[in-house]
């Protein structure tokens, strides 16, 4: 009888797993992090962590910290990874990762420290991996804290080819003092908007969808799309060509990063060291305005918002047509144009919305804070 052929040994390669690649890519990385460190990182060639001072004895960049607290927090960026495989572009969902992060730390009131990444792919491809971090480092380097480390993870029998995902870790310290809590709000205390750069993070489910079933191409540059502007209430900062949509195709518009305000809020911060002049912050994230900002008051108050004091952005207004979605459900769904909110005390708000002007925000007054049942309501 014919004797069967015999079969080639196994290794990990053949079941789709490259370790030198890997191993390759990891090493690649060196460059990329050490722009992100700050002087608090302790170089750890080799080691199977990263290495973090909380403080130095030095003056020069000694916190003093009396009592820190440490701020941690996890995320990702959800179907957006989605769209970026679509359109062949991964170096912004590294800056939306990092952002999802940081924004959701500082609302505490927390100063980032480090950040760290997880990658899971089906296979190491080099080119868009690197994409991905130098987002992730971009990201970090707007949100002053260093890229610590982080994991790529090569696991073809669960991703699918062309199929990713994302997740990130971000460490920060707050003095145990100036920790914000929603006790700190009080009836009066004035709620401040910032401007989101776009959908930022959230509803891409949705995104997509409407993409789909309206027949829209994501490489067509679509008039509806382009920025008019508003009177009155605009940053006097210059404006920055990558904000403008008026050439950019939905593609790219969909893929705006989210904004960080991480470097804006820890100076406003680091602005008033001794007076509690921030009583509450929120990152608006999914659920939308209301239901991030309720987070943020006590029980006894609520929060009455006045939708008619910012413009909704254009790339709402664009996926609400085409989408026929009822307004209900685009408040539960996306930011509409905030991204985050500040609640200050009233004497203060006309000096804090300044400063967060001058810093390159654009700022609006869209609220107060009264008695009540702790809600969110309309005006």
């Amino acid at each position: 009888m014919p004797t069967a052929p015999e079969r080639a040994s196994l290794t990990y390669a053949s079941a789709g797993v490259d370790i030198d690649k890997k191993d390759s890519f990891t090493e690649s990385l060196g460059s990329l992090m050490r722009r992100t460190f700050t002087p608090r990182v302790i170089d750890n060639p080799g080691g199977f962590a990263g290495l973090f001072r909380l403080d130095f004895k030095q003056k020069l960049f000694a916190r003093n910290y009396r009592e820190p607290v440490l701020v941690a927090c996890c995320d990702g960026v959800g179907t957006k990874v989605k769209l970026a495989t679509e359109l062949g572009r991964f170096d912004t969902v590294g800056i939306d990762l990092v952002a999802m992060n940081v924004n959701d730390l500082i609302v505490q009131g927390a100063e980032p420290l480090f950040f760290l990444d997880y990658i899971a792919v089906p296979t190491v491809d080099t080119a868009m991996l690197n994409a991905l971090v130098r987002g992730i480092a971009d990201g970090c380097r707007q949100s002053g804290c260093a890229l610590l480390g982080g994991e790529t993870a090569n696991m073809p029998d669960v991703y699918a080819a062309g199929e990713f995902d994302l997740a990130g870790f971000c460490v920060g310290v707050v003095e145990l003092k100036r920790v914000i809590k929603p006790s700190r709000v009080r009836p009066g205390d004035v709620i401040l908007g910032l401007a989101s750069s776009g959908v930022h993070s959230n509803g891409y489910s949705l995104v997509r969808r409407v993409v789909k079933e309206a027949g829209l191409d994501l490489g067509r540059v679509y008039d509806e799309l382009a920025e008019k502007g508003s009177k009155g209430q605009r940053s006097k900062a210059p404006k920055k060509k990558a904000n403008g949509n008026g050439s950019k195709t939905l593609g790219e518009v969909l893929l705006t990063p989210t904004r960080i305000y991480a470097s804006s809020i820890v100076k406003l911060q680091r602005t008033y060291t001794v007076k509690n002049v921030i009583s509450g912050m929120a990152h608006i994230t999914g659920s939308g305005l209301a239901d991030n900002l309720v987070r943020s008051i006590p029980p006894n108050c609520d929060a009455v918002i006045d939708r008619a004091a910012w413009p909704v952005l254009p790339v709402f207004k664009f996926l609400q047509q085409h989408g026929r979605i009822e307004d209900e459900e685009m408040k539960r769904v996306f930011n509409l144009g905030i991204g985050y909110c500040v609640i200050v005390k009233p004497a203060f708000a006309e000096a804090v919305r300044d400063r967060l002007r001058r810093m390159g925000e654009t700022v609006y007054v869209i609220g107060e804070v009264v008695k009540g049942k702790g809600r969110v309501r309309e005006k």
